[in-house]
């Protein structure tokens, strides 16, 4: 027999969140691993582009991907030769990872087209509705902070 009392309101939004979070992932992914990467190596071949290299620290907080986990993603990118490693100018024992030529121009051609695959989709939202939905998960990532 199944329990019929309705689910406490909190456990009805973390199921909406998680399944809209899981319809995100379900739409992205495939366009990032046509491109060849993972979507951890999608994530910090982005956060790069533009940069002039970031140190681990930074990449690690702007990816939100774990230490361990970046450590091993930015060896597999460097494999490929489109990331390379190099001390920090200003503390030795920082290390920053930065695009080769490569990189780039690995960047300047999926990053626009990724961009454009979630714009299709995102655009379906009036301005309104998009800074709505902003908003509304600025004011949950501070409930969490």
């Amino acid at each position: 027999m199944q329990d019929q009392r309705p689910r406490p309101l909190f456990m009805r939004l973390l199921r909406d969140l998680v399944e809209a979070y899981q319809a995100f992932e379900a739409y992205a992914q495939p366009h990032i691993k046509a491109q060849g990467l993972t979507p951890a190596q999608f994530d910090v071949l982005a956060t790069l582009g533009n940069t002039d290299g970031l140190t681990f620290k930074v990449l690690g907080q702007r990816t939100l991907i774990y230490k361990t986990t970046l450590t091993s993603v930015v060896d597999r990118l460097e494999a490929r030769g489109l990331v390379r490693r190099r001390p920090a100018d200003n503390d030795r024992r920082s290390t920053v990872a930065e695009l080769t030529d490569e990189g780039h121009r690995l960047f300047a051609e999926v990053f626009p087209a990724h961009s454009e695959h979630l714009r299709r989709k995102l655009e379906q939202l009036s301005e309104a509705e998009m800074q709505e939905v902003r908003a509304s998960l600025a004011r949950l990532r501070n409930v969490f902070d």
